[in-house]
């Protein structure tokens, strides 16, 4: 007896699997953090007892990495309906750190001469442009219209970029200051606490607009990537050109830290404010297409 040809939907519905209920064992984001935390205090302790400097550039990048990759994690842990998978994770992460770090390399000598307040917003036009290209090197022959999934691949691509470049500002502190462990602790703890408020969520919102305003396999840039690339740009101007307002004004310490919390908390406000939607189109999508029923996604 024929055997009859299953239907497009029961197709979807056997091929595509929720997440929750894909065999993916990712560690805790809290766990991984603490972790992490507790081999760079190990890292840092052996290094400052031997003065083995061959361990520097691990206990460098492992200090860089950790909140990172702890943020990237945290989103992966709550990825609502999401089919990004830990691969192409780490594709963007890397894409987006190395290409990101090199783009911006190359582009910023060409069109900043002396680094002051003013600068800093051209420095945010470049890097948030050279941040996307990971995630546009890892999409271009992916299904590109889920916000959720932009935003996601945002935030790995951000953050990629935020570990190479906390790396080297604790390779230079090292260097400037002949060796000092202390200070190059001291400038990857604080990069490493500041880290979320900055390159993966401005990024993240960035290619989270980008995605939901593309269609599956065309990338569209409208007016509305187009104000949400210069609403980006802007915060990372402001975080970077701070500094240097501050100085002119005689101020440092608190009101430079109270700043960057100002800036860093109206990023996190926009992509908590993104994360919601792109859930609530995620969850109508799943619905309309059969995979989960209302009752489910309440």
């Amino acid at each position: 007896m024929p055997i009859a040809k299953e239907s497009k939907m029961e197709e979807e519905q056997r091929v595509i699997r929720l997440p929750e209920d894909q065999n993916w064992n990712v560690i805790p984001w809290w766990k991984l953090m603490l972790v992490g935390l507790a081999l760079y205090g190990t890292g840092i302790t052996i290094l400052a007892s031997t003065r083995n400097f061959k361990l520097l550039p691990a206990v460098v990048l492992l200090g860089t990495f950790i909140m990172p990759v702890t943020y990237v994690t945290f989103f992966y842990n709550h990825r609502a309906l999401s089919q990004i998978t830990i691969p192409t994770l780490g594709l963007t992460f890397f894409y987006g750190g190395t290409l990101g770090i090199f783009a911006a390399a190359l582009l910023e000598p060409l069109f900043i001469r002396q680094l002051n307040f003013y600068s800093s917003f051209k420095v945010g036009l470049i890097e948030e442009f050279a941040k996307i290209l990971g995630v546009l090197v890892i999409a271009r022959r992916r299904r590109h219209d889920s916000e959720m999934d932009g935003l996601i691949l945002g935030a790995a691509a951000g953050m990629g970029f935020a570990s190479l470049e906390s790396a080297g500002y604790a390779f230079v502190a090292f260097i400037h200051t002949q060796g000092n462990l202390s200070v190059m602790t001291a400038v990857t703890l604080i990069r490493g606490v500041l880290t979320p408020l900055g390159h993966g969520t401005w990024t993240a919102i960035l290619t989270g607009v980008l995605f939901r305003e593309s269609t599956e396999r065309k990338f569209t840039i409208d007016w509305q990537v187009i104000g949400t690339y210069l609403f980006v740009s802007l915060l990372h101007g402001l975080w970077d050109g701070l500094p240097f307002a501050m100085a002119s004004l005689n101020r440092q310490g608190i009101e430079f830290f109270a700043g960057e919390l100002v800036v860093g908390a109206i990023g996190i406000y926009v992509l908590a404010l993104k994360w919601r939607e792109a859930r609530r189109l995620q969850i109508t999508r799943y619905i309309e297409r059969g995979l989960i029923n209302q009752r489910k996604a309440a």
